[in-house]
């Protein structure tokens, strides 16, 4: 589990007794989205046939232009980590990744899941020695994708959670 055990009120919706607005919370699920995408050729890369992962970074994406329910895109989260359960490596993170893209619509925080999760996906697929270097570098990308209306509260909560986070954030 790598959500704080005291929540941050700005990562939380307004309807739910927090200040995130509906328009930053989609914005997230996006970022997510686009973390989770960007490593997804190496879960593909072992299971070509299985769609779980890729359907849930999908229907994050489909929650926030209101296609599908919060409970639909948070299903598909879980089945993609489901997808994961059984494997090793850049693949297990990868499919965790797109699992935490899928389930931000439900709980905001999930963003930097699928952000670190990506991370480790992109170090496991290093070659030997370069594991840092990769770290590094998705880290950059990462924070190169972000929207700047939410930009400060991600690099906020990153360096709050960085340590639960495996330490992937100091990039």
């Amino acid at each position: 589990m790598i959500l704080p055990t005291l929540r941050d009120p700005r990562l939380i919706a307004i309807r739910r007794g927090g200040t995130l607005t509906d328009a930053d919370h989609h914005l997230l699920a996006m970022w997510a989205a686009t973390c989770a995408e960007h490593v997804l050729p190496l879960f593909e890369a072992v299971r070509p046939h299985d769609d779980r992962p890729r359907a849930a970074i999908e229907h994050a994406r489909a929650w926030v232009h209101g296609e599908v329910p919060m409970m639909v895109a948070r299903a598909a989260g879980g089945h993609a980590m489901g997808a994961a359960r059984d494997l090793r490596g850049a693949a297990r993170h990868a499919a965790y990744a797109a699992g935490q893209a899928g389930v931000v619509p439900h709980v905001a925080e999930h963003d930097l899941g699928a952000a670190a999760y990506a991370i480790k996906a992109a170090m496991a697929a290093a070659p030997p020695g370069e594991a840092e270097a990769a770290r590094r570098a998705e880290c950059a990308w990462q924070r190169d994708q972000l929207p700047e209306a939410v930009r400060e509260l991600v690099l906020e909560d990153q360096h709050a959670r960085n340590e639960i986070c495996w330490s992937v954030f100091d990039c």
